[in-house]
């Protein structure tokens, strides 16, 4: 029984949200908690469900590591198109998506959204480039542009469905260029467009099998992987030859 209670106890403060300004309650759980990248990954789906204590909103976001992107414009030169100015950016999330189960605006207030990094819109890149303002704003336009065809950003956001008025689920979708490392999903629990209720979990993304140990030895033994790559190139252009020679 006092193990018992324990666990209660312990399950009850992984639920309830750590900002003391926050008191109701949203749990939520992902149908998988790891995406493996094989040979062959084309993508992967994530169900995420849960359910609230009273009737609310709800907003799901997927953040993925953060990291610094270089944008770079090009431009002319000499009659030659190339890379003219440059500006890089930190706090950059390698993913984004966003659903929620009305549209964002009618349910979200700009200042809870702009706490909480709710829709691209709210991002705050760090500006490691000597750049002014208006240019810095330009670029970090222009990456998220970018990260949106690359299919890392959700140009909108997904639909959350509810199951009466508390159960809820909605699915994620990956790309298969999706980038490794820990995943933060977070479900905010929203009533009169302000957040009353969070909880975050984590999603890992990985390679795994033969990608995996490739992925590993080149970034750890950088230069043997230059120079096994080198000889095998340098192997695949002779034996490529053998038939000409014999002609």
């Amino acid at each position: 029984m006092r193990n018992a209670r324990l666990l209660l106890s312990a399950l009850a403060l992984v639920v309830s949200p750590s900002s003391p300004g926050i008191a109701d309650t949203v749990t939520a759980d992902l149908s998988s908690h790891s995406i493996a990248i094989t040979t062959g990954f084309t993508g992967a789906s994530v169900v995420l469900f849960g359910a609230i204590d009273q009737p609310g909103d709800v907003v799901a976001v997927v953040r993925g590591p953060e990291r610094d992107v270089t944008i770079w414009r090009k431009a002319k030169i000499a009659g030659i198109w190339a890379n003219a100015e440059a500006v890089t950016f930190g706090n950059v999330p390698s993913f984004y998506a966003v659903a929620a189960n009305r549209p964002l605006d009618d349910i979200v207030s700009p200042a809870a959204a702009a706490l909480y990094k709710i829709g691209v819109g709210n991002f705050k890149f760090e500006v490691k480039s000597p750049v002014a303002p208006e240019r810095a704003q330009f670029f970090a336009d222009a990456l998220i542009a970018v990260q949106k065809r690359a299919g890392v950003f959700s140009p909108s956001h997904g639909k959350i469905a509810f199951l009466g008025d508390r159960l809820f689920r909605t699915t994620f979708t990956f790309p298969a260029n999706i980038p490794t490392g820990v995943y933060q999903v977070e479900v905010f629990y929203v009533r009169d467009k302000d957040v009353v209720g969070a909880q975050t979990t984590p999603l890992i993304v990985s390679k795994v099998g033969v990608d995996a140990a490739v992925f590993e030895f080149a970034h750890r033994r950088s230069l043997a992987y230059g120079a096994i790559a080198v000889v095998m190139a340098v192997m695949a252009g002779w034996l490529a030859s053998l038939p000409f020679r014999n002609a």
